[in-house]
């Protein structure tokens, strides 16, 4: 699965998706990028997005999405660290279009 991290999402989480492709959006220089234009232009290249960003489902329209996205609970990595499988069980599952928060 290709996966994009939003700002804020800690990058050494990529090491716990190693069987995932993970980039970031600064690595596609798209850090600059609102969040509605950075969904639109992320779901042509990836299968999944990976924000922090809790208010993301109240301030953007997700219905009619193809990219799946992952809203985690904190920017801790410590708390990210720890719940690792979770995490990855989560995007392993996770279809296409579905938005899921998850919690620990």
């Amino acid at each position: 699965m290709r996966i994009l991290f939003d700002q804020g999402v800690p990058v050494p989480l990529r090491k716990k998706l190693a069987a995932h492709e993970v980039t970031t959006c600064k690595e596609k220089g798209w850090d600059q990028i609102t969040n509605g234009d950075l969904i639109a232009q992320a779901e042509t290249l990836f299968d999944a997005f990976v924000s922090t960003d809790q208010n993301l489902k109240y301030q953007q329209n997700l219905k009619n999405r193809k990219i799946a996205v992952l809203v985690l609970p904190t920017t801790s990595w410590r708390k990210l660290e720890q719940n690792a499988a979770t995490i990855k069980e989560a995007l392993d599952t996770i279809k296409a279009g579905q938005y899921v928060e998850i919690s620990f």
